[in-house]
């Protein structure tokens, strides 16, 4: 094998768009609309974030159904994903392909994801959402339906709705430990100010709160 094949080929494994990995195994489970976790040939899991997209919480509405399109697209199948990048919680972020299909793209034109517009860069996501919206499709059939990241710092309600959180009056210093355990900012800054837990703002900025713990 001559250097500039073997060049080559390590190039297509790095990416098509040089700069991200390419996994490939089979998918082993699906958390909700947009996390999957995948098996390696080297039986290493992997836990894989859609890139470009954000589905409804599991508490939200349409939250299981996103979920139940995610499954029948890929679970059990031989998946590839370009990998664009790592979270903050340590899950490979990146397009899932399954026979060709763009498993990301494919559920925002089911109506069971929105465009992650704070990460979306593809026009095409862009245009699936408008013509999801337009059909009323999926999660579309509500006339106000809250997106995940509004839904994941707000008061979570079954419906997904968004409630006003309790006021810090009416609280007690529970068993609560971490940001990731708080369901409101204004709970995070009571833990804080009025139980104590000074280590909730370890970096004195007066408390960077998170909601939820994967989003």
């Amino acid at each position: 094998m001559s250097r500039w094949f073997a060049f080559g080929v390590f190039l297509l494994w790095v990416s098509p768009t040089l700069g991200a990995a390419i996994l490939t195994g089979r998918v082993v489970g699906v958390s909700d609309g947009d996390t999957i976790t995948l098996l390696d040939a080297q039986r290493r899991q992997h836990r894989i974030r859609l890139h470009q997209i954000d589905a409804p919480e599991r508490r939200q509405d349409f939250g299981e159904r996103s979920r139940q399109s995610l499954a029948e697209l890929v679970f059990g199948k031989e998946v590839v994903v370009e990998v664009v990048t790592t979270d903050r919680y340590g899950r490979e972020v990146g397009k899932v392909k399954v026979d060709g299909t763009d498993a990301n793209l494919e559920q925002v034109k089911r109506g069971l994801a929105w465009v992650y517009r704070q990460y979306a860069e593809d026009p095409a996501y862009f245009a699936a959402e408008e013509e999801a919206r337009a059909a009323k499709r999926g999660l579309w059939l509500q006339p106000n339906p809250i997106p995940p990241w509004e839904f994941r710092h707000g008061k979570k309600g079954t419906t997904g709705r968004i409630f006003d959180a309790p006021s810090t009056s009416a609280l007690e210093c529970g068993r609560k430990r971490t940001c990731s355990e708080m369901t409101s900012c204004d709970e995070a800054k009571h833990y804080l100010q009025d139980c104590g837990l000074h280590r909730l703002d370890g970096d004195k900025d007066c408390l960077l709160y998170t909601s939820d713990a994967a989003d």
